[in-house]
């Protein structure tokens, strides 16, 4: 069974809400980030996740997710996600692919900051596991091609076909959670804000799939 994402979909995605946020959005202040979601298909539909400044500080922007939708795909033990990224190249731009269920369930496919170019953070917060990689692939607007086996014992990531991350935790034997791709805004307190000049941000999700044995 192969899951191949359809963003233009409305059967396999929603569009600007998520239990991740409280009340499902539209803001998330408490998690330092300036979000006021849209559903508007030109933040997220067509694969490129945008962000556009509000008057009032906050930042119009995109968020896919399988929660709440026709499909309501989840992502379970044992699976294994791809997809081809290209990263952001402003500062203050926050993109990730993510899973979450029920408060939790959390897995990062991937998060990365342009200000700190180099890096991508690797999570399972599920059962403890992360990664901070760094690698000469990894750079504003670069091409990346990521994989991530959900195993029940360990978590393992791969970027441009190179095992990179294998975290020895797992997500346990009965673990599931829906898909978020999303482009967040830093509001300062970890990452800095977009610089005043800046007026939209971007990361694109070219390819996205959920193997499943």
């Amino acid at each position: 069974m192969v899951f191949t994402a359809d963003f233009a979909s409305p059967t396999q995605w929603v569009a600007g809400r998520s239990s991740a946020y409280p009340d499902g959005g539209p803001v998330n202040p408490g998690d330092n980030k300036l979000d006021h979601l849209v559903d508007d298909p030109q933040y997220s539909r067509g694969g490129v996740f945008r962000a556009t400044p509000n008057p009032d500080g906050t930042w119009k922007t995109g968020l896919l997710t399988t929660e709440g939708s026709a499909e309501g795909f989840l992502v379970r033990t044992g699976d294994v996600l791809e997809a081809r990224v290209r990263l952001p190249t402003a500062v203050g731009a926050w993109p990730a692919i993510w899973t979450w269920r029920d408060g939790n369930q959390e897995v990062d496919v991937f998060e990365y900051h342009p200000d700190n170019p180099d890096l991508l953070e690797l999570t399972n917060h599920v059962r403890g596991g992360q990664s901070y990689y760094r690698g000469n692939a990894v750079a504003p607007g670069a091409q990346l091609d990521l994989r991530v086996r959900f195993g029940s014992r360990s978590v393992t990531w791969w970027v441009n076909g190179e095992r990179v991350f294998r975290d020895r935790r797992g997500v346990g034997r009965d673990w599931q959670a829906y898909l978020i791709v999303n482009l967040s805004i830093c509001a300062g307190r970890y990452h800095p804000q977009p610089p005043p000049n800046v007026t939209e941000l971007s990361f694109e999700v070219s390819s996205l799939r959920v193997h499943r044995r």
